[in-house]
């Protein structure tokens, strides 16, 4: 089976494995996410390296402010070169090196160690991951017509939620083990010989993720077609930063698409903050440790293989720009609903919860209430970014792809250390994460709002 190139007429016709071996790229990166950022590692940083979680919080969320820092800057000047040079897979394989050699050094974040190498690892993970997803994310509309990236996209996403969800399942029924009893969920001993009081159930999360990202990103590079070479690299990168340059003026022209990079912007970067913070948030008002966290991860992600599956015929049917916009009102009730949330008590105190603990796995009535706002951030949280993406490859053609999804990656982090430094500045002043975790309401709110009155598609010709 091929897909035919319905617009521009550059790339050749896409084979079925083509399509597939596009669609491992989420596969493969999104254990990196889920493990180490969200569920696994992160939540380990922040309660079981340091001995002060509150410091070691804001030093995570600081991590993350750094890396949007420096993803920001350089995004749209790799995607113009990009446009330019022609070929994406060198690139990609360039920062994939990067980003498994930084994942590997993970293993040695041993408690009570220096926190500098896990920083510093993680700093270099989370560029070389996303500067890859935008020469992924500039390959889509080469490979499918407009009417059929919206699927593909939230495809390609459920797919990787799925990869995510079975490593995730395979650390926490194998390889996590409770730090009082030293068994895994199965009652077992934690497989290759970890020690939980070590963390090394968490650290390994690195090594596993960079093998995982290594395995299945093969079939993109065998079987993904790619545009042809352009210029040398040196001339890509004086014409590519000469094209950045005319594509910020051009957006002065294309009104409808600043505004919907704007909008993304904003709400993109309490989507950002919440994926950073949600998982580590939990752990300090809660005490959970890797297996809840874990299990925690396994519901949001089999939620949002669900949701993506849905969001992809629900952006067929009605578009890009609803779907996300139904997604993001779910994300603020999520947020209000975690903000609202605290030891015997949720909506603020409005409905009142027991302090009793059952003992086991989430015992109390707010944990519960906890995972029940999770639903929804479950559902939402990746059919909004998806639908983002086919929103903008419907609005742009395939030889302005790299410079528009530099950019879009610029929208994407530009203000995202707000998000995260809004966290701790917050917390700093009043000792409280939930006070921090409020304020990621501003950036979704504001964009949604934003959004609202965008045009959809993005073109040109609807600005005119």
């Amino acid at each position: 089976m091929t897909v035919s190139i319905s617009e521009g007429g550059i790339a050749p016709t896409v084979t079925r494995k083509g399509i597939w071996g596009w669609m491992l790229f989420d596969w493969a990166a999104q254990p990196f996410f889920t493990l180490v950022t969200t569920f696994i590692f992160g939540p380990y940083f922040v309660s079981r390296m340091t001995a002060d979680p509150v410091s070691a919080q804001a030093m995570w969320s600081n991590m993350a402010t750094v890396s949007s820092i420096i993803i920001a800057i350089f995004s749209p000047v790799l995607g113009s070169i990009a446009d330019q040079s022609g070929a994406r897979k060198p690139w990609i394989a360039g920062f994939a090196v990067l980003k498994i050699a930084s994942l590997i050094t993970l293993w040695w974040a041993a408690p009570g160690s220096p926190v500098l190498l896990p920083v510093m690892a993680m700093i270099l993970a989370s560029i070389a991951a996303e500067f890859s997803i935008v020469f992924n994310d500039s390959m889509l509309p080469r490979l499918a017509s407009k009417d059929e990236v919206g699927r593909l996209s939230n495809m390609a996403w459920g797919i990787g939620y799925l990869g995510g969800m079975i490593v995730l399942i395979f650390v926490v029924v194998f390889l996590a083990g409770s730090p009082e009893s030293g068994k895994t969920l199965l009652g077992i001993d934690p497989l290759f010989g970890l020690d939980p009081h070590q963390g090394e159930d968490a650290r390994i999360t690195g090594p596993l993720s960079a093998g995982w990202y290594l395995l299945f990103i093969i079939p993109m590079f065998l079987f993904t077609p790619d545009a042809k070479k352009g210029l040398p690299l040196g001339a890509a990168v004086s014409s590519g930063i000469g094209e950045l340059r005319h594509t910020l003026g051009e957006l002065t022209q294309r009104r409808g698409i600043l505004r919907f990079l704007i909008a993304r912007m904003l709400y993109q970067d309490g989507v950002n903050g919440l994926l950073i913070l949600g998982g580590t948030f939990a752990a300090g008002m809660f005490g959970w440790v890797t297996l809840e966290i874990g299990l925690f991860g396994i519901i949001l992600n089999v939620l949002a293989i669900f949701g993506n599956l849905a969001a992809g015929a629900i952006d067929q049917r009605v578009g890009s720009k609803r779907t996300v916009l139904i997604c993001l009102v779910m994300l603020v009730v999520a947020v209000i609903g975690i903000v609202s949330t605290g030891p015997g008590y949720t909506l603020f105190g409005l409905l009142p919860l027991s302090t009793d603990d059952s003992g086991g796995l989430f015992g109390t009535a707010a944990e519960k209430a906890y995972i029940l706002y999770g639903l929804l951030i479950g559902l939402s949280f990746g059919p909004v970014q998806a639908s983002s993406r086919s929103y903008l490859a419907r609005s742009v053609g395939p030889d302005e792809a790299g410079r528009y999804f530099g950019i879009y990656a610029l929208s994407g982090r530009a203000t995202s250390f707000m998000a995260t430094l809004a966290f701790s500045l917050a917390t700093y002043a009043t000792g409280s994460a939930r006070i921090g975790m409020a304020t990621l309401l501003v950036f979704l709110m504001s964009g949604l709002a934003l959004l609202w009155h965008t045009p959809y598609p993005a073109s040109a010709q609807e600005d005119a």
